[in-house]
């Protein structure tokens, strides 16, 4: 049937009814007569109150029809004139948009529509086409994004450029919802902040002469008042924009969400259509709420919501007139938001299930049989954009019930099977998979925070609010501290009871959002075509892709807000679909808390990663360097037509590889191998698709005898893929296509939800754990105002009486910052039920545990673990610091279910692949070593790496005990310090002491965490040590080098500070500068902590010379040691000044953290080792030329000179007695006792030592005696010089020749 004229033609054709007017006759459908009341009742002929007498009115049959109905729907149109008198006071092209040809400045991005525009540039400005010089007018400007704009009316004389804009002219008026200003050359402060979201409305009276501006329908009071009027003065609406900023204007081509009385929009309603629509509603209302009683030959009302398009002749014909009129008017934007949207809504507000109104099916029925389709089509897109606007800018309510109302009928529409799949093949490619509405996001999905409490409603919500008042010395929230007093235990538990319900509104809303996704993601609705899983997995799949290649183009991006909101909904929707899955197979798949991604889909080419990077590297690297491996694991032969060459060089190679094998790879795809078409192109000849579907063969191994047999396989495009493709047939496996053998043969579920995960991990990676990093930001202003209110709350109780002054001062900042409190505890309240509630957490813990899953499978594999996309890891890392720093205090991990397995699988991640040789990525190796540094600081993680198997742990530290230079090793360091942190002398301490009575910017750095060694570690790496001499000695040798260039770079920077400082003038070091000599001081205390566990765990590296290196260590010990006590206790040395500057950003540069280290080592070596090792120790620091006893004298504040000591001063020397809280009385006495010792030592050693002649000196060093002569050259040096220089060469010092040998030198009795 058609839809236009088509009711007539079947009239005619079936319908002809007699004309005998003495008795009626049957027609075939119903009586004449009985037709004509029906057609009267439907379609009443007289526009006045009451009904025109029945014994007046004549027949009415469907030949008449369609001339009755036109009469109708003419009758109160508006004349030529009216439309003339409509638009006076206004110039332009009665459809008003945005002039994109010649009234902007700048670079903008505007929508095909000419009504949103989105700023590319500093500071863009566009004006629309029309404007006005007499009357009220008004527009609307509907704000996408809260950053800087200037919204208003400018005249055709006003010029702007990249710095100025609207408003910063003489004659342009402009409101500044950022900076809550109102602009006319000058500023003043005015209105409301405004968010994303809201809807401005700018209003202009050119009689009165001022411009109001409205938020949300809440005028913000006249803005402009007086403004310039006149001949040759008009209007034009206006903005402007800085980079990255969004809006949509509705000039009136759409109905205006909030109209103010006496003002008109700049574009006049569609009047005549809008009543030829209503009535034709109305028309289409009575049909469904009558039907004809044959029997009885009557018409009989019904309840309209009972109608069902049961296919009745008579009411299908009458239907098919009204449509003829109906579906040309469904097309356009202001009918389908005023009329149509409406209706739909009207029939759902009964309240109810959305089940429980079949009408709206009906009516989409009636849509899909008599409208042509690209009418249903425009139909449908309308009316879901409308759908969406109205969603995204309805404010919020208590309990949301616009945003309610609109989900409600936005899942009406989608259970329609027909129109769903029309709308996720046609419509949600640019809707909900980018939902594009000016920003490209998936709007449906997001809950917008609010930033205006007062105005949603939370104060009546949550009347009582709530915030930590307890804290510890280091300003963080203690519960532990709480000593909460009956009023403050009624006011928490009443502002939780608010925040409950708050929670039980919201998640109606979340209830909604996942009906929409689990009917996207239905996979039974066969009946009309492809599942709408696949077609949505398909659109999934492009979504991603343009996010993860545009993240240089923030424009195109997705916004983080709504990935968050989208990534909860989305797990919820796969989980449920995952588990009824595992329902229906009891026995076979596994259930979605085990669930996980397997290898293959990294490897087997089924699944499009774009240009994501791999663990391995890039792609086609490992398509080369791992083809043998595929073709054995996995079964999977790769072409070598399909390669493609990354370099000039690998033309040459290929051409070798293919001509060997391209027998082999002719049959596995059938004949001779064909190149395909996206290797030319310059958007799809990516490196990801070298594993093309086309370039695969599988070999089946469960017949490992058999001749392997090959499978022939399509190359097709994303969103060509259908059911057979993704979920796979007899014989073919789908996506999981080259099983290796590693990997279990079970099913895991179906094949299309193991993709749509794939597809949730790498959101995650994308743009949601920055997201849910911002969000804190909230939580974070909460604790410190409530501390800042709790110290001025100290201050009142301390201030005295007679300081009114004061008091007054502090009484206003006290109800500031409780004002500021109650606005922020229920705002945070929102945002901990949207974001921090109990359920996102788990869900991220879910996506937590399917990445260690996934990275566990695909480890099994070996060297295809290659294959791996970073982000796997990324995420692992990355939700378990969200879990911990995010989502606490309001929810607790321990709390989690199988929170301990979780972290030990975590642990033995990170401790086999930071130093994985199968991972090559820089970016990915450093995080995965700074993820193991922050993993060791806090008790619960780091007893998880003691959980791991030994065999791991073991490995582990020999990976972290492998020679410093060529890799990065300031973290591993850095690990190694956690382990022996509480162990060492004066080592345990939070933060050092002279920073106590400062505030930590953040104290839940992992720097900042109380000290908790791991004696199981240190045992590891005592015993690696002690048996592996030589990597003890290319270690310690290692750290050495480092230790020296780490203090000299200090000593360095701190001079050039120095000097900086003396200057007259004014200078200013440079921070960057600073914070580098700050590390370099912080790497070297790390160094000197490392050493100092090494030589408590195991002195005999040092002490035990039988060991090769031990004397060279020892030696090179004990000449750092000396030269950082040198450069340090120094009298009034470089070291003192700088320190006493305190500048900032050198906080952590001071004598304590320094000087204690190098004491603990010194402590090990010269008290509390062996008699032997004691002797060996004293003697070489002793002999080293740099020794100065009063160095030692200075820890304990001893050996200053005479003078010094008379001199009058107030500087306080340093001395290892002042820290009583840090080091122990035991500690004290053994540095007094190595003291003597050493003061003793060095009596006895000037008494005895003889002087020793020039020529008997090392010539290189000039400090020590000959001890050592080279073979063959027979050349001479002491046994440090040699034993250094052998490290790194062979070659003699003096001749270079190649030495092969070094003996003892024993000087010849007779010389």
């Amino acid at each position: 049937m058609s839809s236009k004229g088509g009711g007539t033609a079947l009239s005619r054709r079936n319908y002809r009814l007699a004309s005998d007017t003495e008795k009626p006759k049957p027609t075939g459908i119903v009586t004449e007569k009985l037709l004509s009341d029906y057609l009267h009742h439907v379609f009443p002929s007289s526009s006045k109150p009451g009904l025109t007498p029945v014994a007046t009115r004549k027949l009415l049959t469907f030949q008449d029809l369609n001339t009755h109905l036109e009469e109708l729907l003419t009758d109160g149109e508006a004349t030529e004139e009216t439309r003339d008198d409509a638009v006076e006071g206004r110039l332009g092209p009665p459809t008003v948009v945005l002039d994109h040809t010649s009234g902007f400045e700048g670079l903008l991005f505007v929508d095909d529509d000419l009504l949103g525009v989105i700023g590319h540039s500093n500071f863009s400005s566009i004006r629309a086409t029309t404007c006005v010089f007499k009357g009220k007018w008004l527009y609307e400007v509907l704000i996408s994004s809260q950053g800087l704009m200037q919204i208003g009316w400018c005249t055709l004389n006003c010029r702007f450029n990249q710095e100025e804009g609207v408003g910063d002219t003489p004659d342009s008026y402009a409101y500044d919802g950022n900076r809550v200003r109102k602009w006319n050359v000058t500023t003043t402060n005015y209105g409301k902040s405004w968010a994303a979201g809201d809807i401005v409305s700018c209003l202009i009276d050119l009689e009165e002469g001022t411009i109001t501006f409205c938020l949300n329908g809440q005028s913000l009071g006249t803005a402009f008042s007086d403004i310039k009027m006149g001949p040759g003065v008009a209007y034009f609406p206006a903005i402007s924009l800085s980079f990255k900023e969004s809006v949509a204007f509705n000039f009136g081509s759409r109905p205006l969400r909030y109209p103010v009385e006496g003002y008109r929009p700049l574009q006049d309603p569609p009047a005549d259509d809008l009543l030829k629509a209503n009535r034709l509603l109305g028309y289409i209302k009575t049909v469904m709420a009558t039907t004809i009683d044959v029997q009885e030959e009557k018409i009989v009302e019904k309840d309209s919501t009972l109608w069902k398009l049961d296919g009745e002749p008579t009411v299908l014909v009458t239907v098919a007139h009204i449509f003829n009129h109906f579906a040309p008017l469904m097309c356009k934007v202001y009918i389908v938001e005023d009329v149509l949207m409406n209706f739909m809504l009207g029939i759902l507000e009964g309240g109810g299930s959305v089940d429980e109104h079949p009408l709206i099916q009906q009516i989409l029925d009636l849509f899909w049989l008599l409208m042509e389709d690209y009418e249903v089509s425009e139909c449908l897109k309308q009316l879901m954009m409308s759908l969406l606007r109205a969603y995204r800018f309805s404010p919020i309510i208590p309990d949301l019930g616009f945003q309610i109302h609109y989900l409600r009928l936005t899942t009406a529409i989608l259970r329609h099977e027909k129109s769903r799949k029309y709308l996720l093949n046609n419509v949600f490619d640019s809707l909900t998979w980018c939902i594009f509405d000016m920003l490209r996001s998936v709007v449906f999905f997001y809950i917008k925070t609010p930033l205006r409490v007062k105005e949603t409603g939370l104060e009546e919500l949550i009347p009582t609010t709530w915030w930590p008042t307890c804290f510890d010395k280091e300003g963080r929230d203690d519960p532990e501290l709480r000593d909460e007093s009956a009023d403050e235990r009624l006011r928490r538990r009443a502002y939780e009871r608010g925040c409950q319900r708050l929670k039980k509104r919201i998640e109606v809303v979340e209830e909604l959002q996942v009906q929409i996704l689990r009917l996207m993601l239905n996979n039974k609705d066969k009946g009309t075509g492809q599942a709408s899983r696949y077609i949505f997995l398909n659109k999934f799949r492009k979504f991603l892709q343009e996010n993860a290649s545009n993240r240089a183009n923030p424009t195109v991006l997705c916004p983080p807000e709504y990935m968050v909101c989208f990534l909860h909904r989305l797990i919820t929707a796969v989980r449920s679909y995952w588990d009824e899955q595992k329902s229906r197979r009891p026995g076979g798949n596994v259930t979605s808390e085990d669930a996980y991604v397997p290898p293959q889909l990294f490897f087997n080419g089924k699944v499009d990663y774009f240009d994501l990077q791999r663990l391995g590297g890039l792609l086609s690297h490992l398509k080369k360097t791992l083809k043998d491996d595929l073709a054995t694991k996995s079964n999977i032969i790769i072409d070598p037509s399909e390669i493609l060459p990354s370099s000039m060089d690998d033309l040459d190679e290929d051409e070798e590889i293919g001509a060997a094998q391209r027998p082999l790879g002719a049959a596995a795809t059938g004949g001779a191998p064909v190149r395909p078409s996206w290797l030319s192109s310059p958007t799809l000849g990516r490196a990801n698709r070298f594993l093309s579907t086309a370039a695969v063969s599988l070999m089946t191994p469960r017949r490992p005898l058999a001749p392997p047999e090959k499978v022939k396989v399509r190359t097709l495009a994303v969103e060509q893929r259908t059911e057979e493709d993704i979920e796979g047939t007899h014989g073919n496996d789908g996506l999981l296509l080259g099983r290796p053998l590693e990997e279990p043969d079970q099913a895991i579920t179906e094949k299309s939800l193991l993709e749509i995960l794939d597809g949730i991990v790498m959101m995650y990676n994308l743009s949601v754990h920055q997201q849910l990093g911002k969000m804190v930001v909230v939580s974070d202003d909460v604790h410190e105002y409530a501390v800042a209110l709790k110290d001025t709350e100290e201050k009142i109780a301390r201030c005295p009486n007679r300081r009114s002054d004061i008091l007054d001062e502090l009484v206003k900042s006290q109800k500031v910052f409780a004002e500021k409190l109650n606005h922020l505890s229920r705002r945070l309240a929102w945002i901990n039920s949207t974001i921090y509630s109990k359920e996102k957490m788990l869900d991220i813990y879910w996506l937590l545990r399917v990445c260690i899953r996934t990275i566990e499978h695909s480890d099994n594999t070996g060297s295809l673990f290659a294959f791996t996309p970073e982000f796997y890891l990324n995420v692992a890392m990355n939700s378990y610091s969200a879990l911990k720093n995010y989502f606490s205090p309001a929810n607790s991990m321990e709390e989690l279910p199988g929170y301990e397995e979780t972290l030990t699988q975590l642990a033995a991640i990170l401790a086999k692949h930071f130093a994985d040789p199968r991972i090559v990525g820089t970016d990915i190796k450093d995080s995965l070593m700074q993820a193991l540094a922050s993993y060791v600081c806090y008790p619960q993680s780091l007893r998880a790496v003691e959980r791991i198997p030994e065999e791991q742990r073991v490995a582990m530290m020999r990976n972290l005990l492998a020679p410093y230079e060529q890799r990065p090793w300031a973290q591993t360091n850095w690990i190694l310090v956690r382990f022996w942190k509480g162990c060492g002398f004066g080592y345990r301490y939070t933060r050092l002491p002279h920073l106590l009575k400062t505030k930590p910017e953040d104290a839940t750095l992992p720097s900042l965490q109380k000290p908790c060694p791991s004696l199981l570690l240190q045992k590891h790496m005592a015993e690696l040590l002690r048996h592996d001499k030589d990597m003890a000695a290319s270690f310690l040798n290692s750290v050495l080098n480092q230790l020296n260039w780490a203090f000299s770079e200090f000593i360095g920077m701190i001079q050039e500070i120095q000097q900086a400082a003396e200057r007259p003038e004014r200078n200013f070091v440079d921070t960057r500068q600073l914070k580098v000599c700050a590390t370099c001081f912080d790497l070297s205390v790390s160094l000197l902590r490392v050493l100092e566990m090494t030589v408590t765990l195991v002195p005999e590296i040092f002490l035990d010379w039988s060991r090769p290196s031990a004397e060279l260590l020892l030696r090179r010990l004990a000449q750092l040691l000396n030269q950082v006590l040198n450069r340090v206790t120094a009298e009034r040395n470089l070291f003192d000044r700088v320190v006493n500057l305190r500048l900032p950003g050198l906080e952590s540069v001071d004598h304590y953290p320094i000087l204690v280290a190098v004491t603990g080592i010194l402590v090990r070596i010269l008290v509390e080792g062996e008699r032997q090792g004691v002797a060996r120790a004293a003697s070489v620091l002793l002999s080293d030329p740099c020794f100065q006893l009063h160095s030692i004298q200075h820890l304990l504040g001893e050996g200053e000179t005479s003078a010094a000591a008379g001199a009058a001063t107030d500087r306080k020397h340093f001395s290892l007695h002042a820290y009583t809280d840090y080091i122990s009385s035991e500690e004290e006495q053994k540095v007094e006792r190595m003291l003597a010792f050493l003061t003793e030592e060095s009596k006895q050693a000037a008494a005895s030592t003889a002087p020793t002649s020039e020529e008997d000196l090392c010539p290189i060093c000039y400090a020590h005696s000959i001890s050592a002569v080279f073979k063959p050259c027979s050349h001479k040096s002491c046994k440090a010089c040699i034993n250094q220089h052998l490290m790194n060469n062979k070659d003699c010092f003096f001749c270079k020749a190649t030495i092969t040998g070094v003996e003892d030198y024993i000087k010849p009795s007779g010389s």
